[in-house]
Order: C-alpha cells, then sequence, then structure tokens
C-alpha cells in the first residue's frame, strides 16, 4: 500500500456521463487467477500472525500528544517517494504541508472483472469512508458520480486496457512515471495513490488518482481503500514506529484507527495552510496535539 509523490496538477477532461451497456463478466485469466491466490495467502498469513487488526487500537496500543506529534511530522510532512523519480524511495528529510484546500470529490471506477456483487460491496465501503473522513477532517469530502476530482480505480490485471483508457481520460497529463507504475504495478504494491498539485502551489492538492487492485480479498481490499483515500489527502508517507496506525509497513492494523484520526485532524486545521514547513508548522501542530490527547507526554 503505497502512496506516489505528487506531480503538476494533469489537466483532466470532466468525466461524462457513462453510456448504460451490458457487462459481461468475463472468465479471470491465469495471471489474474495466480494474483488472487497469492494476495489471499498473504491475508491468510497476516491474520495468523495477529495483524490486520480492525479494532482501532486499545489499551495495549497507548499514544500520547507528543508521540501524535512526532508522528504527525514524519507522516504528513515526509514522502515515501522521491517526486518524480517512480519508486525510488525519498531521502526521508521533512517537506511542507500538502493537503486539499478545496472540496474533495470522491469517484469510484471499477473493472469489468469486478463482479456487480463485489462493487456494490466496495462501493458502500467508500460511501461510508468518505462520510467518515469528513467528519474527522471537518473538510468537505463526498462520494459522486460526476465530476470527480479524487478518483478512486478498483480494476484487476484483466482491465489493464480499460485501466489505460481511464488514465487517458482522467489524468492525460501524469507523468510518464507515474503512469508506468499504474499500468505496471508490482505484486509487492497492493495499491496506491498518487496526489497532484496546483500549478501555483506544489503543496495544495487539486486531484488524486487511487488504484486498488480487484484481486484482494475483502479485507486487504477494504485496507487498502481506507489507507489510499487517507494518503491522498495528505497524509503520504509510512513510519515504522507509528502506532496504532495504517500508515506502517508492519500491516498491525488493517483499518483507519483512532490515532490516525487525530492525524487527519491536526492535518485539516485551519491554522495549517499548503506550504507550511515543519518549522512553521511544529509549534501548531504541538499546540493541537495537546489540546487533542493531553495528559503526560
Amino acid at each position: 500500500m503505497d502512496n506516489a509523490p505528487a506531480d503538476t496538477k494533469p489537466q483532466a477532461r470532466p468525466d461524462l456521463p457513462a453510456a448504460a451497456v451490458p457487462i459481461t463478466i468475463q472468465s479471470p485469466s491465469a495471471q489474474s487467477i495466480a494474483l488472487q491466490r497469492y494476495y489471499a495467502r498473504v491475508q491468510e498469513d497476516l491474520l495468523g500472525q495477529g495483524l490486520l487488526r480492525v479494532d482501532g487500537g486499545g489499551v495495549d496500543t497507548p499514544y500520547t500528544d507528543r508521540m501524535i506529534a512526532r508522528n504527525f511530522e514524519r507522516i504528513a510532512l515526509a514522502e515515501e517517494y522521491t517526486r518524480g523519480a517512480g519508486l525510488q524511495p525519498s531521502s526521508g528529510a521533512l517537506g511542507e504541508i500538502k493537503k486539499w484546500t478545496i472540496p474533495v470529490r470522491v469517484g469510484v471506477t471499477f473493472g469489468n472483472s469486478h463482479s456487480p456483487e463485489k462493487q456494490a460491496k466496495d462501493r458502500d465501503t467508500i460511501s461510508r469512508y468518505t462520510r467518515r473522513l469528513a467528519r474527522v477532517s471537518g473538510h468537505s469530502i463526498s462520494m459522486v458520480s460526476s465530476q470527480p476530482n479524487f478518483h478512486v480505480l478498483i480494476m484487476g490485471e484483466d482491465d489493464k486496457a480499460q485501466l489505460r483508457e481511464t488514465l487517458d481520460r482522467i489524468a492525460p497529463g501524469m507523468e510518464a512515471s507515474s503512469r508506468a507504475i499504474f499500468l505496471n504495478l508490482p505484486r509487492a504494491i497492493h495499491c496506491l495513490v498518487v496526489a497532484f498539485a496546483d500549478r501555483n502551489s506544489s503543496s495544495a492538492y487539486r486531484q488524486a488518482v487511487a488504484l486498488v487492485r480487484t484481486e484482494h480479498p475483502d479485507l486487504t481490499r477494504r485496507a487498502c481503500i481506507h489507507e489510499e483515500l487517507a494518503q491522498g489527502l495528505g497524509l503520504a508517507n509510512d513510519d515504522q514506529n507509528a502506532r496504532p496506525s495504517i500508515f506502517n509497513d508492519d500491516e498491525e492494523f488493517a483499518l483507519l484507527t483512532s490515532h490516525d484520526e487525530l492525524l487527519l485532524q491536526i492535518l485539516y486545521d485551519p491554522q495549517l495552510t499548503p506550504g507550511m514547513t515543519a518549522d512553521q508548522a511544529r509549534p501548531i501542530v504541538w499546540d493541537l496535539a495537546q489540546n487533542l490527547v493531553g495528559g503526560p507526554s
């Protein structure tokens, strides 16, 4: 589950209403079946280790205001990958506050290989989750049926042609390195999101595109939806010390936690604006963390 670096705004064209045409579900290819089996084993192994928790954290995962402030810096101000360099890891240096200042309009596009039953389940998951993200952040985030600016693509190995056509339509100016990742996603990467900034401000997001593989079993697919939508809002990095959190590659938690909600709440506080440096944001973040958590640090 990964967040790719932002590029400039890709000049997306407005979505047009899709023609009502019948969709025939074809039998999955050998490649898709192999991926389904692989990800089923991955999920089974993680669950067997007590990972992919859905409880959001508990008495075994305490955190303090100081931990929240520290984790916010690593997750919201650092980036996982170097901008414009594909999947090359970043230096880990702290950057700027990155967030949306316009309403986030989430739209979902399903690959033709995804069954109607799973489409309905995923649509419900995304609808419920966008409402939660809006409530927690205080920002305007909604699921829409037309003209989205946050595109969630749920497609699989057998939807490559459809994926290519969709990217041509919604993000024709996407950097070649980012496009190549979408079209040739390594098996080790379960899902990803790319957030695009406005041309006049490299830190004010205007569009995002997330890709979730249809080959995932239900829980892992839901985990991808939770992480990529939250990362596309500006919590762009993972950190091994963040707990309880989905922004940690240890896969302990599958779904957004109470800790992660606080990070999102801090990010969308109006005192933090896109482009703020770590030094500018730090005292504000510290005050917000103390007010939200309190107690000994």
